[in-house]
């Protein structure tokens, strides 16, 4: 007997048993999960993120479709034999939507605006980041002839050598502070580029080109994307100018039309002819307009009435934010 109850309570005090504590006895309460307790929960937050649908759905929803799906709800609760409560809830909502939906409707406007504009900021963001790497590598076959231009001239002309020399100086002296601050580039920056460009171009053609730049103070602070204006300098000098004789006139111009920024690139050569290396040039540059504004700007190429070839790009009128101090 004193075996048997011995082997008894060994058997009892097996921790592996269910529904055995190490005392012998059974599980308390307290330690079994209350089964309702997550549903409770479930059941709260479903309930919540419907009826704040619902609330999102009544401050944007117009009053005339509020009014026919509550007369059509009201035909259902006839019909259902319990238009009363229904009536409430009707009546419930119009004040809901006069109280509160105003504020709301003005809220996911706003967020609806926030999230467009950051959407599109992203977009101009990773085009301008494309434009900086191409720009970062300064044309190498431009950086090269002109090199090997300076090398040539230190034997036969060292004065033009050393003003071509400082020319390309002054042009990465420009380009390499925008290809590092990151911010948005101004007319300013673009127009300093050319013209270091066109000091540059002056040397090589030997006098045949004569750049003259009339961008008024106050335009230089708007905001220009960049290399836009120098892809149309080195159209107007490869397809217009160098291929005439005796060289010609290049003028870059700006000025305010119907509130749009218009800078303009006018050239004397032999006119506007269309070629395959003229024509991706241009249609790099109407691509990037059309992504940067969204169809609010344009290239626009005409003649002339005294021959050759004016280029001109219209962007909407914008100041570049000021830099702040460091």
């Amino acid at each position: 007997m004193i075996n048997q109850a011995t082997e008894g309570n060994t058997l009892n005090t097996d921790p592996c048993s269910p529904g055995i504590d190490n005392a012998g006895g059974k599980s308390s309460p307290a330690t079994q999960r209350p089964a309702g307790k997550g549903s409770l929960r479930k059941l709260g937050d479903a309930t919540a993120a419907v009826w704040w649908r619902f609330f999102d759905w009544l401050a944007v929803v117009s009053w005339k479709k509020l009014a026919l799906v509550s007369l059509l709800g009201l035909i259902l609760a006839g019909i259902l034999k319990h238009p009363v409560p229904f009536l409430m809830v009707i009546i419930a909502s119009i004040i809901i939507k006069v109280v509160a939906g105003g504020k709301r409707r003005a809220e996911l406007t706003a967020d609806e605006a926030t999230k467009r504009a950051e959407t599109e900021q992203l977009e101009r963001t990773v085009l301008e980041a494309r434009m900086e790497a191409l720009q970062a590598q300064i044309e190498p076959h431009f950086l090269f002839n002109t090199l090997a231009s300076i090398d040539q001239l230190i034997q036969t002309d060292p004065p033009r050598a050393s003003k071509m020399q400082q020319s390309l100086i002054r042009y990465l002296r420009t380009a390499m502070p925008q290809m590092r601050d990151g911010k948005r580039p101004t007319l300013g920056q673009q127009v300093d580029l050319c013209s270091a460009f066109l000091e540059i171009m002056s040397v090589r053609m030997e006098g045949r080109l004569q750049p003259v730049v009339t961008i008024p103070e106050g335009l230089k602070s708007a905001v220009f994307p960049s290399m836009m204006l120098q892809t149309l300098v080195e159209n107007a000098i490869k397809h217009g100018l160098e291929p005439k004789p005796e060289g010609g006139r290049l003028e870059i111009g700006a000025e305010i039309v119907d509130g749009l920024l218009a800078v303009h690139v006018l050239d004397n050569g032999i006119g506007f002819m269309p070629k395959a290396e003229a024509g991706v040039g241009l249609a790099n540059v109407r691509e990037r307009l059309k992504a940067l504004y969204k169809g609010r700007a344009e290239l626009i190429i005409s003649v002339p009435p005294a021959g050759g070839t004016c280029a001109t790009i219209k962007v909407p009128y914008e100041i570049a934010p000021a830099a702040s101090p460091d």
